[in-house]
């Protein structure tokens, strides 16, 4: 019940609904919705002309309308104005999508971003095209899918004395067919969250340390509503696998991860988001909407844009404060799953969690 009522808030009382929404970010919309207006404005036209009522006001609303459910469709923007000269990113699966719009965003601010990344080649396509934003932008090996790479990728920051004032655990698998880890973890727990989750735990000790002010991502999904935690069966082997429901579950453990985290960092300098950055057009759902056709001309009249979807992760890396929803959307905070508030659920899942990337070791 729980569930259908954030899903009905989330449908007719949209969180980020306020003055800026009208008054702010057009420059920035119009720039980026060039073809969806286009598309949608030509269209509407038509259907006035085949309904035998075109007439010059038709223009007009065919236009308004077109601008209208786009800005909609879009959401919340960030007008945040804060600089990151002298901080640190490190952003995960950095090289397309959310991730690499993320990148630019908080380049152009002035910061030091590091493109975490398990394709070396487009990473460094990603680099290069994201050269003269501003700031610094580097690229360092990191696959979410080995532990020992986690590892490798977390002692090569603390080896060269690399300050993290922000890390974003963007990078994720959406409803691959079943497929396993270097170490035999479900791809998607094993990535989404276990990958991680290690990493995070791993760069900890040093955020604590540098004893300045550091915020801790974490990208989940509105799919994290369906989630179902199942600690004795947390791949799912037991009954026949389900890829949407295995991403479903890996987007609640990241709130859960979320909710746990801040528990344990109460009193330190460290704030911790998750959140949802919308439905979002992206080569990350090729295994959902397979048809690259489709994805990019059609389905992308209904869904956000990678820019669009970079709106709550860049709210959060700049402006948000930590809040005990500990879920974001639209850069405003939105309605956790009821699952995710589950504090004895959380508790079990980091310790089976660091049980399974043998954290302690």
């Amino acid at each position: 019940m729980g569930n259908a009522i954030a899903i009905v808030q989330r449908m007719f009382y949209p969180n980020w609904l306020c003055w800026a929404f009208f008054t702010k970010s057009w420059g920035l919309f119009f720039s980026e919705e060039l073809y969806n207006l286009t598309v949608l404005f030509s269209a509407a036209l038509l259907w006035q002309y085949l309904s035998g009522s075109a007439r010059i006001t038709s223009v007009f609303w065919s236009a308004f309308w077109a601008v209208a459910v786009r800005r909609y469709l879009a959401e919340g923007l960030c007008t945040s104005t804060t600089r990151l000269t002298g901080q640190t990113v490190v952003i995960t699966g950095a090289n397309v999508g959310i991730g690499r719009e993320t990148a630019r965003d908080l380049l152009r601010r002035g910061a030091h971003v590091i493109l975490a990344c398990r394709s070396l080649p487009k990473a460094e396509e990603a680099r290069r095209s994201l050269l003269g934003e501003g700031g610094k932008v580097e690229v360092r090996l990191l696959d979410l899918s080995s532990l020992q790479s986690v590892r490798d990728f977390a002692a090569g920051l603390v080896k060269d004395n690399i300050k993290v004032h922000i890390l974003i655990n963007n990078a994720g698998v959406v409803s691959c067919p079943y497929m396993e880890t270097q170490e035999g973890f479900e791809m998607q727990m094993g990535t989404n969250h276990l990958g991680h989750f290690l990493l995070t735990n791993l760069l900890l000790p040093q955020m604590k340390q540098h004893g300045e002010p550091t915020r801790i991502i974490n990208v989940s999904s509105i799919a994290s509503l369906g989630g179902k935690i199942d600690l004795d069966d947390l791949f799912l082997k037991k009954k026949p696998y389900d890829p949407q429901q295995s991403y479903n579950n890996s987007k609640l453990a990241n709130v859960l991860f979320t909710r746990r985290l801040a528990h344990l960092l109460r009193g330190t300098k460290i704030q911790v988001f998750a959140l949802h950055p919308g439905c979002v057009v992206s080569s990350g759902t090729r295994h959902v909407l397979r048809s690259t056709f489709l994805r990019d001309y059609v389905f992308s009249l209904m869904l956000k844009t990678t820019l669009e979807g970079a709106q709550t992760t860049v709210y959060c890396a700049t402006e948000a404060e930590q809040h005990s929803e500990m879920y974001f959307s639209d850069c405003a905070v939105g309605w956790a799953p009821d699952a995710s508030k589950d504090e004895r659920l959380a508790e079990d899942l980091w310790k089976l969690s660091a049980q399974l990337v043998k954290l302690d070791e």
